[in-house]
């Protein structure tokens, strides 16, 4: 008979019913979230899988790392509400693979930044961010300005027709093999702007 003596004195013991218990209790708490409607389905008609030129973006906003001093997640409490809008949901992020939710608040969170600011404040605020914003440690990063170069986008809007929740996702054929044209002639500056002023659309406002 097991006994708290016994397992409190024995490791191996205690590591076995410590991972089965974070095993069952994880399971119980995630696997229900695959079949849950709220979770797995678009919020509204707004929310819709990138186009060629927003998924570029997004892979340029991983690639510079701007995840780690910017959320893109609001809390439900009364001071971010307040500031930046509704707080956010599940349904809003159906087509993120991976998601920014993060919690890193060094800058401010951009899950509705979208359409708060022109495309050339955007270009102003990445080529240097204290021309807009004098008291901002961000770095500067001018060199976006660069021709857009992804010659796989089309293998990955490819994948996420295969990953994305209950299939929502659904590039056609066409729309994969036209993704390389779409960026013809864009930046990599363009590409991130197009991602910005995307997010967060689904939503109100707050006040930022």
């Amino acid at each position: 008979m097991l006994t708290q003596e016994k397992i409190e004195t024995s490791n191996t013991l205690m590591i076995v019913l410590t991972l089965l218990a974070v095993s069952v209790g994880g399971l119980l708490e995630i696997v229900p979230l695959f079949f849950q409607k709220s979770t797995t389905t678009p919020l509204n008609e707004a929310v819709k899988p990138y186009d060629a030129l927003r998924l570029a973006g997004r892979n340029i906003y991983q690639r510079e790392g701007c995840y780690n001093c910017h959320s893109q997640m609001i809390r439900p409490f009364r001071a971010e509400t307040e500031r930046y809008g509704h707080y956010s949901v599940a349904s809003e992020f159906v087509y993120d693979h991976p998601f920014q939710w993060g919690s890193k608040r060094t800058g401010p969170d951009l899950a509705r930044v979208g359409g708060r600011y022109s495309d050339q404040w955007h270009k102003i605020h990445l080529s240097n961010p204290r021309d807009v914003v004098p008291e901002s440690n961000m770095p500067a990063y001018y060199w976006l300005n660069r021709p857009l170069k992804d010659a796989h986008i089309g293998a990955e809007m490819a994948a996420l027709n295969m990953v994305t929740a209950n299939g929502l996702t659904k590039y056609t054929n066409q729309e994969i093999a036209d993704a390389p044209k779409a960026l013809e002639g864009k930046t990599e500056m363009e590409a991130v702007i197009a991602y910005l002023q995307g997010l967060g659309l689904a939503m109100p406002k707050g006040k930022i």
